[in-house]
């Protein structure tokens, strides 16, 4: 597999914000703010879907802490956090990542979506997602 990120982990080349034992965190080549940070578990997985609840649980322990150190460390006033998984997601790299981008008020950038999927499903997709969540899962008590 030649997986740019595991390559910059693997030859420690990336400029380096912080280094964990599950995630780590470096800039990207082409930061969209100052400060603007990556955020990606240090073994390869693809996207959301295969990544393992603890290292997504470390992995997003540190987007917290590097949103808190954008706060202190560059006075940022908020911060967006952007991540696509899988096909169809605009998945630039399919390592899994996590963009931590400090923002300001009256930035100049917009990183909210300007328009709604054209895509639509039959019945109702709350109902859907909920049922797709409770499969193989015990019943609720008191509920």
């Amino acid at each position: 597999m030649d997986c740019v990120f595991c390559r910059l982990i693997s030859e420690g080349t990336a400029r380096w914000v912080a280094r964990e034992p599950e995630a780590c965190a470096f800039a990207p080549l082409d930061p969209l703010a100052p400060g603007h940070t990556l955020v990606v578990p240090t073994r390869h997985y693809a996207g959301v879907f295969d990544t393992p609840p603890d290292v997504l649980a470390a992995s997003t322990v540190l987007v917290q802490r590097v949103a808190a150190a954008m706060r202190t460390g560059l006075g940022a006033s908020g911060v967006n956090v952007l991540s696509a998984s899988g096909p169809g997601s605009e998945q630039s790299v399919p390592h899994l990542h996590f963009h931590v981008v400090p923002r300001w008020a009256d930035d100049g950038i917009s990183t909210w979506p300007a328009g709604r999927s054209r895509h639509r499903l039959p019945g109702d997709p709350v109902e859907r997602l909920a049922g797709a969540l409770d499969l193989g899962r015990p019943p609720r008590h008191g509920s």
